[in-house]
């Protein structure tokens, strides 16, 4: 299937002859295992071009029908004609790859002396053609290779300062991989988000996955790439294990699966890339080739479009002045037009219309219920500020409609919800509790005006709006049922709560258990999962966060580090939900957990928790004091994995100085 990263490798293989077996990887000739040649003679000078022989296939992985070979080391590098460079052959001049630039190429075709030029630089009389085409000591192949690399790394620096505005400073940030580590915490499964980049591509990508990544352990002075196999995911992050460590962990690295350096096995092949085992175990084959065959029969590894469906699933329809409707923080039961000022990762910060100096935001994801089309109060009837702005500005446009995300259809004509009915409801002013809640206005398409019992302002807004299939409203005793604590209204002495007293003294009604939302999706979450959450009560923070208890589709997520009050309860299927990894992906900023600086307090700091008539409360404090205090959004100054993707896809040449951007575990440049 195209989603499904079901990329065998045939346990059957046709019987070839060692010689063949050994050319078949694209490796540099001084870890060739056998007693071959290295100085083979060179071909005919009297021809006008040298064309490499084919390789000896070997159908080492096979993906949606097509064969992917390692070709001979020699195939994936060429020779400058004019300058006599040894470089990658893909990143040469022309179709020929006959020259390592534009220049060398004009030159060749101007220079009348070029025969004898070429034979000086290379130490032997001039030809007929003056081919420099016989192979060069291993040495000399890397130190050109190593120059080559150097070269464009310098054209990258350049290139990337005039993306200053952009900014290329990698900020360290938050090391999931060590707050994981090997032994029993779990991040939950990308497949968990259906929302995230490639949350419904993600297919059967799971331990013992092959992949091909940069060898930091090389010991050479330039770029090389081994075999890895994934020994443990969590979310987006893989901890790795080069092949030939056996059980050895001393090695394994954590890295983001979706960072442009890793790769399907054939990669390196298919463009030319140099494979070469570690440095600490070369000693323990005396066949790498015959290894890898051996090691990679019959195991899986990434779609060969993985990089392509990653770079597509990072595109996102909201833009920059598009206009929406957006529940106002300040008074949550009518809302307010507000311009999208930023897009990271699905995630938006509105700008309240009205505010000039862009001070007034709000963030959300593109699928959250808290925003709408412009024109959906009125359709409704739900309450609406007014903008004083009397125009759009240049460039602002309403955002269409088929961008939102479109609630269930119901049938309101028979039996319905009713203005005084009671019910169970997250408090969206305190996300942690479950309260007594009233309906307080019936709305047009489902939707419900929703108040808090004992805390309801006189004017009734604090009126919160929620569709009649909201997974965060329950009927009566739904709490009781499954041992949660249910919080009463605000005043109410007689404890403990019981449903049916507190029904005759108000002299309302339950509303009918049938118009609740009752589906549970297989949602795949279990208790002690790690991931990335939003602190629904400072929505621009995403947090290292756990999930905690599960109650059929809905998840008590703990904020690491701090007191359990500030645990917020949310639906399986929210938006502000991420795996593992989503904030290094996408240029998010993530709050580590908190260091609580004294378990004490001074008798002067009480704890409280105020209920704020505000969308965007007070972030845990009290008794929580943390030893930092995390930086707030705008996010931070590194480019984003998709920025580096969208400017950089399939220009290998290119990505070389990139990775220390995208994995400072994996790609830090060793010293020599």
């Amino acid at each position: 299937a195209e989603n499904k990263t079901d990329s065998f490798i045939p346990a059957e293989r046709t019987v070839r002859s060692e010689r063949k077996r050994r050319d078949s990887f694209g490796m540099f000739d001084g870890y060739d295992s056998c007693s071959e040649d290295s100085s083979s003679s060179s071909s005919s000078e009297d021809s006008d071009e040298e064309v490499p022989s084919l390789p000896a296939s070997l159908p080492i992985i096979k993906t949606n029908g097509q064969v992917y070979t390692y070709p001979d080391g020699k195939a994936g590098m060429a020779t400058c004609e004019m300058c006599g460079m040894v470089g990658v052959r893909d990143a040469f001049y022309s179709k020929t790859k006959r020259f390592c630039s534009v220049s060398c190429s004009r030159s060749y075709s101007s220079n009348s002396k070029k025969a004898s030029i070429l034979a000086r630089l290379q130490g032997k009389p001039p030809t007929k053609k003056a081919k420099v085409l016989q192979k060069q000591p291993l040495m000399a192949k890397l130190a050109a290779y190593a120059q080559y690399q150097a070269n464009q790394q310098y054209q990258l620096c350049s290139l990337m300062t005039i993306l200053v505005v952009v900014a290329v400073i990698p900020v360290k940030g938050f090391d999931w991989g060590r707050y994981i580590g090997t032994g029993d915490i779990n991040g939950a499964p990308v497949g968990c988000f259906k929302h995230v980049p490639m949350g419904t591509s993600w297919g059967d990508l799971a331990e013992g996955v092959r992949v091909e990544v940069p060898n930091t352990d090389s010991g050479l002075p330039m770029k090389v790439y081994w075999i890895a196999g994934v020994i443990k995911l969590a979310g987006f992050k893989a901890l790795l294990r080069y092949e030939g460590f056996d059980g050895d962990s001393g090695r394994d690295f954590w890295c983001n699966i979706c960072v442009p350096d890793i790769h399907p096995v054939g990669w390196c092949a298919a463009g030319g890339k140099p494979l070469v085992p570690p440095k600490s175990i070369q000693h323990k084959c005396t066949n790498w080739k015959a290894f890898l065959v051996k090691c990679l029969t019959g195991a899986k590894t990434l779609p060969i479009d993985f990089s392509t469906k990653v770079q597509q699933s990072m595109q996102f329809p909201f833009k920059k002045l598009m206009r929406v409707e957006v529940v106002d923080k300040t008074h949550l039961c009518r809302t307010r037009v507000a311009l999208v000022e930023q897009v990271i990762g699905g995630r938006l910060r509105l700008v309240y219309e009205e505010c000039s100096d862009g001070s007034d935001d709000f963030w959300c994801h593109m699928y959250s219920p808290l925003i709408h089309s412009i024109g959906w109060s009125r359709g409704i009837g739900h309450r609406f500020k007014r903008s004083d702005v009397s125009k759009k500005l240049d460039g602002q446009v309403d955002a269409p409609g088929q961008l939102f995300v479109k609630v269930k259809d119901v049938d309101q004509s028979g039996e319905w919800f009713k203005d005084g009915m009671k019910l169970e409801a997250i408090d969206p002013l305190n996300l942690s509790a479950i309260c007594i809640a009233t309906v307080r206005k019936v709305l047009a398409d489902g939707y419900l005006m929703i108040g808090i019992d004992g805390s309801e302002a006189a004017d009734g807004s604090d009126w919160f709006c929620y569709h009649s299939t909201s997974p965060s409203i329950f009927p009566a005793g739904f709490c009781e049922i499954n041992t949660i604590e249910l919080t009463p209204p605000r005043g109410y002495t007689k404890l403990p709560f019981r449903w049916f007293d507190y029904l005759r003294e108000t002299g309302s009604v339950a509303a009918p258990v049938k118009l609740f939302n009752k589906e549970v999706p297989n949602h795949g979450f279990r208790p002690g999962m790690k991931l990335e959450a939003v602190d629904l009560m400072e929505p621009r923070l995403v947090c290292v966060a756990t999930v905690t208890r599960i109650v059929y589709r809905l998840l008590r997520i703990h904020f690491d580090g701090w007191e359990d009050e500030y645990d917020q309860w949310v639906d399986c299927e929210s938006p502000d939900l991420y795996p593992v990894g989503w904030c290094q992906l996408t240029g998010y900023q993530l709050q580590p957990p908190a260091v609580l600086a004294s378990r004490e307090l001074p008798p002067s700091v009480t704890k409280q928790k105020k209920k704020s008539q505000q969308y965007k409360g007070q972030k845990k404090s009290g008794s929580s004091v943390p030893l930092f205090c995390p930086v707030p959004l705008p996010p931070p100054l590194h480019p984003p994995l998709s920025l580096l993707l969208s400017l950089f896809m399939g220009k290998a040449a290119l990505t070389v100085a990139l990775h220390g951007c995208c994995s400072a575990s994996l790609f830090t440049p060793k010293q020599h």
